[in-house]
């Protein structure tokens, strides 16, 4: 099969139309020109894997000099680009000078077609070389950054993480698109990277992009990358997250936040298989697992035309919820001995457990934050720990989420309310300032609802 773009920039049409007709039956495409001005619109425009580059055009007939000029204005373009040198006057010192330069290799005229072939086929060998080692430094500082949390442990033992458990094994062999839904701090960035450990494609990088974290102007540069000069200080190529993730698996965090817009292309590139990066006019194929994550409710938003219907069926060939920390049963206690251990090796703490009134305080809290909301508690109480057991005081929670753990079944929201109130002002002593303060109301707001109550 055919491969590589060649570029020839000669001043003699004859010597173009000779290699024209030599190189096009051997490789993918051929451009020719006498004019070396040219070089940077065809390298914005074909993307040459490698250029044939006379050294000597009419201003100059014999030094080289031109030739060492032009070669100086593509490297600044693009470093990677593989240029031989072809000239007439051929001489040790000239060839020594030019590969100082830059240049892979020196051609005298007239050339001997086996060896033209085999050298420039070597050249587009050079270059492809040079585009993976490239991508494979990108990747290396991927691999490089920590973690979404900085680890990877998934503790549970509540028989709901057991069924995501179970689910992720029967993901082993597949390269199914997956979506993890769950609230923040669930640790979905987690069950992402679990399911990449245990797929086939395992061997490979784990690319995770927040879609949160960054604006919709730098959404398409991050995701398809781009070529130099693409736009204001592109000074270099850059491949976006989708070629970097190459034969991998690509997280995409909080997907809910990508706009409309947006979704349209990442669409297309999921069922094309291909990008184009910023600035380029040439399909990039690409080979990538998609698992994509959210803490909104996105079927709403396909009901309220703020997520495209036909982009969620691409992403959750298969669906995992992951369930929040109040409903896991005693996972609560599992993950605080877990963090204590983690927590008094890092700080040198020698601390022996947690006492039974704090765990039964642990254990009634909402957790709203959830498994990240405990990490950080836990923290805080070792650093903090004066005591060589944690003790109920060493836990501090906000009054407006440290409700028991009573389900909104068990209750209508007027009953809910009264009962909060009523304990507000046991807790206050019937002091209704500090009792609102506890609620995280106002007084005015706290006596327009014991009105409406009743109470």
């Amino acid at each position: 099969m055919k491969k590589g773009k060649i570029l020839v920039i000669d001043d003699n049409e004859d010597v173009l139309l000779a290699l024209n007709l030599l190189l096009k039956s051997h490789v993918e495409q051929v451009r020719v020109s006498t004019d070396p001005g040219r070089i940077e619109h065809f390298i914005n425009t074909f993307d040459p894997d490698v250029i044939l580059l006379d050294m000597n055009f009419n201003r100059d007939a014999i030094s080289g000099q031109e030739g060492l000029f032009w070669l100086e204005k593509i490297k600044k373009i693009d470093p990677d680009i593989v240029v031989i040198f072809i000239t007439a006057y051929a001489d040790m010192d000239k060839a020594i000078q030019a590969i100082k330069a830059g240049a892979t290799d020196f051609i005298p005229k007239p050339w001997e077609k086996e060896k033209l072939l085999a050298t420039i086929f070597s050249a587009i060998e050079l270059h492809n070389s040079k585009i993976e080692v490239r991508l494979l430094r990108q990747q290396i500082s991927v691999l490089a950054a920590p973690a979404v949390n900085g680890k990877d442990e998934i503790i549970g033992g509540s028989s709901v993480m057991l069924n995501v458990f179970d689910t992720i094994e029967k993901l082993r062999n597949t390269d199914a698109n997956i979506l993890i839904l769950g609230e923040n701090g669930t640790g979905k960035d987690l069950i992402a990277r679990e399911i990449h450990r245990k797929s086939p494609r395992k061997e490979k990088i784990f690319v995770a992009l927040d879609l949160g974290s960054i604006s919709e102007s730098l959404f398409e540069s991050e995701l398809f990358g781009y070529k130099k000069g693409a736009f204001t200080d592109a000074y270099h190529d850059k491949p976006g997250r989708l070629e970097v993730a190459a034969g991998g698996t690509l997280f995409l965090d909080e997907i809910g936040n990508l706009s409309f817009s947006m979704q349209m292309k990442l669409l297309t590139a999921i069922e094309k298989r291909e990008i184009i990066p910023l600035g380029s006019t040439h399909p990039v194929p690409i080979d990538v697992r998609f698992i994509s994550a959210t803490n909104v409710n996105i079927r709403e938003m396909v009901a309220d035309k703020k997520f495209r219907q036909d982009l969620l069926y691409r992403i959750n060939t298969i669906e995992i919820h992951i369930p929040p920390l109040r409903e896991r049963e005693n996972d609560v206690l599992l993950l605080a001995e877990h963090f204590l251990a983690r927590f008094k090796r890092k700080y040198n703490k020698k601390l022996r457990g947690i006492t039974k009134e704090a765990k039964a305080k642990l254990q009634n809290y909402q957790w709203p934050g959830n498994v990240r909301e405990l990490e950080h508690t836990m923290e805080r109480a070792v650093i903090l720990a004066d005591k060589a057991i944690l003790g109920a005081d060493n836990f501090i929670f906000t009054p407006a989420a440290a409700a028991t753990k009573k389900t909104r079944e068990e209750f209508n929201l007027n009953k809910l309310e009264q009962e909060a109130i009523e304990r507000a002002f046991r807790q206050a002593e019937g002091n209704i300032s500090v009792a609102a303060e506890l609620l995280g109301i106002t007084r005015y707001a706290l006596y327009r609802k014991m009105e409406k109550l009743g109470i």
